[in-house]
């Protein structure tokens, strides 16, 4: 093998891990300014960074994790996200974080985060998780977690957590962007706007199209 074929190789894989994840900040940071956009609509991989001079503690800071979301919803879990949507100061940087409040036997349902890995800590209470490799082999790997226990979901794998317990669970998750996305499976598939052809989803499922027809009208 000639050595500009091994150099192209070794560029190839530099350039596909440097792509892994959000790409790093070239500065100190960057804190989020959607407001800099003024009337003109600039749309960039992120979000437009303020005048660093300009940037405050506020900028850095949220407050409100140590409080209990509301789990009286149809799952009986919630999610409270610290995304750079909540702290303009993650802009850039590549991490975020949640707290999931699960009510007993409440799950959050299967779902992928398109732009992230995620690592998940029990804070009280025992969770079920799992999550399903790609196909063609679509390996379920599931664990039961006690408090104190972490568990990884890879990036873009359907995942999902519940509540193994009579009482209230509680856990905190990292997530490797600043804005990783949530898609799911049931809400995007069922409940999309406007609606998938019900024939589609009657040959993907193999299920008759008044199956269909009453999921789409749950979501």
């Amino acid at each position: 093998m000639s050595p500009q074929i091994i150099l192209y190789g070794l560029l190839a894989l530099s350039l596909s891990l440097s792509f892994a994840a959000d790409l790093s900040p070239l500065q100190d940071f960057c804190v989020a300014d959607p407001q800099s956009q003024g009337i003109y609509i600039l749309f960039v991989n992120g979000l437009a960074c303020k005048d660093p001079k300009l940037a405050a503690a506020n900028d850095f800071f949220f407050t409100g994790l140590h409080l209990a979301g509301n789990t009286s919803n149809t799952v009986g879990s919630v999610v409270t996200p610290v995304t750079v949507s909540q702290m303009p100061g993650l802009n850039t940087l590549g991490i975020s974080m949640i707290r999931i409040d699960y009510a007993p036997w409440g799950i959050n349902p299967p779902h992928t985060h398109p732009r992230a890995s995620e690592i998940l800590t029990v804070l009280e209470g025992s969770l079920e998780v799992g999550f399903v490799t790609s196909n063609p082999d679509n390996r379920h790997i599931t664990k039961v977690l006690h408090k104190g226990d972490v568990f990884v979901f890879p990036i873009g794998l359907v995942h999902y957590q519940r509540n193994a317990g009579s009482a209230n669970a509680v856990a905190i998750a990292a997530l490797s962007s600043q804005n990783p996305g949530v898609v799911t499976v049931a809400n995007v598939v069922f409940g999309s706007v406007p609606d998938i052809a019900g024939d589609i989803l009657v040959k993907a499922f193999q299920v008759d199209n008044t199956v269909i027809t009453y999921l789409q009208s749950k979501f």
